[in-house]
């Protein structure tokens, strides 16, 4: 034998869909077999899918685990190494990979590093394992690892001290901006460091606000990428290794994505994932004619086609015409079902209803968020007859300060844009406008002054510093944990700076409240940051 070929499965499991996850990756094995492949090597936990939460501690799990062996037994002529939830005799449960090749399992490794940050909390539901797995095959010399531990430099220096010529790395390792790269050059870097092949299967697809975007690769003990499969896609990628040479074989790469493409195809990803698999037939947003929402839209039809999208413009009595004008031609332009709805009548009730109570008050937001409220009550009362999910439209740095509506403009079952600050928003509509032969978001609802339209004249300049201001001050107070008086001492007007951190700190309630939103940054309004909602904390340093 002069070489070997190693496939790596880079699929997209369904949490907790144990059969048709094992059927897939059967599959796979059988498709790789054809194709010549001696070991196949799936994503972390690939029988049940990655994040299964408490799944993992329901009690029928240990059953459905043995089923699932039996059916991956039939596979023959392949070594498989996938993962899955081990549950032993003395109570322990581990996050584990077994090897498994004609129906016999060769060996079985525990997880020995395990995250509990940023999204993870995986020692609410494993123990941490404590010995390496090491196996010879077709001359050359394995070793599992399991996500966390490939990132742990002492539990990869002693896989090389054991002489192990390659790491088959199983991973369900969410995406965030730029961590595709920061993946493949760091592991680059400790291959070379080590002399050690890493052989790197991630998960792909959306689950909840968490996104996989695949892209596995192969790097030789050199640092070199020997191959490397496409972002965001499901694909079976073979890997030849010759023996002679001690050497993969230099295989094909996907093109890299540049940032907008990355995070463009990721919302298309969550989104499509999260209402197919959730069983809707559809979606329905708000099309206000201001960017936002046009950016949804566009993710919407590009996620699920046209045929399952509804937008519905809601214009009132301080909406501008060329609102009207913009929605219709997007909706025209994508092919989407549009409808017109007059919320005046709706607001109009709400106000003579609630006079006695008012009585002459001075208008101020409670008129306001009358008329948001009065469109996302519209939506739902839609989404309910048809059942069609609504898709709320509002952006991170709105979110961040509170310039949004509970039960109004928040109302939803999934924020599209909910971890993507305002100023990517324009970026993200021009790189959609790009790859069209014609424009699909009209030019005008990219360059004219965002405005809520919900009083005379309204920008959202009124209200907040210029978005390229604000971004700044939110990304230093949120991404980065920089203090007020820090975030002051850059440069920014000091009066500007406690308004937007105090709009900020007060407004926790509100994404309580959010709907759900695929993650994109490191801090995601979600599990990555926790703030009490009453508190007495003072910003400053």
């Amino acid at each position: 034998m002069k070489s070997f070929k190693i496939a790596l499965a880079q699929f997209s499991p369904v949490v907790g869909d144990i059969d048709a996850n094992v059927q897939k990756m059967i599959d796979q094995a059988n498709e790789a077999t054809k194709q010549n492949a001696d070991l196949i090597v799936f994503p972390e936990l690939s029988t049940i899918g990655y994040r299964a939460e408490d799944l993992f501690l329901r009690p029928s799990l240990t059953k459905r685990s043995e089923n699932a062996f039996k059916a991956l037994s039939q596979v023959k002529n392949i070594v498989m190494v996938f993962g899955f939830v081990n549950q032993t005799e003395d109570g322990q449960r581990y996050n584990s990979a077994a090897v498994m090749k004609d129906g016999q399992i060769l060996g079985i490794y525990n997880k020995q590093n395990l995250p509990n940050y940023s999204v993870f909390d995986e020692k609410r539901y494993f123990s941490e394992g404590h010995q390496h797995l090491v196996f010879e095959y077709l001359g050359h010399k394995f070793g599992v690892l399991i996500c966390e531990d490939v990132w742990s430099l002492p539990t990869v220096q002693q896989l090389a001290r054991l002489n192990v010529e390659t790491a088959l790395v199983l991973n369900a390792s969410p995406y965030e901006v730029g961590k595709p790269q920061h993946r493949v050059a760091t592991m680059s870097e400790l291959a070379k460091q080590l002399n050690i092949n890493l052989v790197y299967t991630n998960q792909v697809g959306g689950q909840d606000d968490l996104i996989f975007d695949g892209t596995s690769f192969v790097v030789s003990n050199s640092g070199t990428v020997a191959t490397q499969a496409a972002t965001f896609k499901e694909e079976l990628l073979i890997a030849e290794y010759e023996i002679e040479n001690k050497a993969f074989k230099q295989g094909s790469i996907a093109p890299a994505l540049d940032t907008m493409a990355e995070i463009y195809q990721s919302l298309v990803v969550a989104t499509r994932d999260y209402v197919t698999r959730s069983g809707f037939p559809g979606v329905i947003l708000g099309l206000s004619g201001g960017i936002d929402s046009a950016l949804t839209l566009a993710i919407a039809v590009d996620a699920i086609g046209a045929d399952k999208v509804q937008a519905v413009m809601m214009p009132y009595t301080y909406t501008a015409q060329i609102s009207v004008e913009d929605a219709a031609e997007q909706a025209k332009n994508m092919g989407v079902t549009f409808g017109i709805a007059e919320i005046n009548p709706i607001v109009n009730s709400f106000m003579q209803t609630l006079y006695p109570f008012f009585g002459n008050s001075p208008a101020d937001a409670t008129e306001e968020n009358l008329q948001a409220r009065s469109r996302g009550t519209l939506l739902m009362g839609l989404s309910n007859k048809f059942g069609n999910l609504v898709l709320s439209t509002g952006n991170k740095s709105e979110l961040a300060v509170g310039y949004c509506t509970l039960y109004g403009d928040m109302v939803g079952g999934f924020a599209v844009l909910k971890d993507v600050y305002k100023t990517i928003v324009f970026e993200l509509a021009k790189y959609r406008n790009s790859i069209s032969e014609t424009p699909v978001i009209p030019e005008r609802v990219i360059t004219r002054p965002p405005s809520a339209e919900l009083r005379p004249d309204q920008k959202d300049q009124d209200s907040l510093p210029a978005y390229d201001v604000l971004d700044a001050i939110l990304y230093a107070y949120i991404e980065e944990d920089v203090s007020q008086d820090n975030i002051i001492a850059k440069g920014f007007d000091k009066d500007v700076v406690e308004k937007v951190i105090k709009l900020v700190d007060r407004n926790e309630y509100k994404r309580r409240q959010g709907a759900i939103g695929p993650r994109i940054t490191s801090r995601a309004f979600s599990r990555e940051r926790r703030y009490p909602i009453v508190n007495g904390w003072k910003p400053g340093i």
